[in-house]
């Protein structure tokens, strides 16, 4: 289990707990977070699970897939250097207290 902490754009924080081998948008999607649509539902055709990590998380997470890559040429909102798809995140215990800052819109 770990403790994902989503920011909306307007700053304010929700924190939700996830399963280890989860991706970080199915326990997004289960809370209702705002902002996280994953409709492809994470079979990453579509890039409506953006998110911006926090700086600080970067290093522990994977690597990104070339198809993560291209697909983040798609998202609504601005591309960035810490942007990812958060359906290709994996959950797991190194992961407890990510942060994650949601765009202003996924369409």
């Amino acid at each position: 289990m770990a403790k994902i902490n989503f920011f909306a754009a307007d700053g304010s924080k929700t924190e939700v707990e996830a399963v280890s081998g989860d991706s970080v948008m199915h326990p997004a999607l289960g809370a209702h977070i705002k902002g996280i649509l994953g409709e492809c539902g994470g079979s990453l055709a579509c890039a409506t699970c953006h998110v911006y990590v926090a700086d600080e998380w970067l290093d522990k997470l994977a690597s990104m897939s070339d198809l993560e890559n291209e697909m983040l040429d798609a998202t609504a909102c601005e591309r960035r250097p810490n942007s990812r798809l958060c359906c290709q995140i994996e959950v797991s215990g190194a992961l407890d207290g990510l942060a994650v800052i949601l765009p202003q819109s996924q369409l």
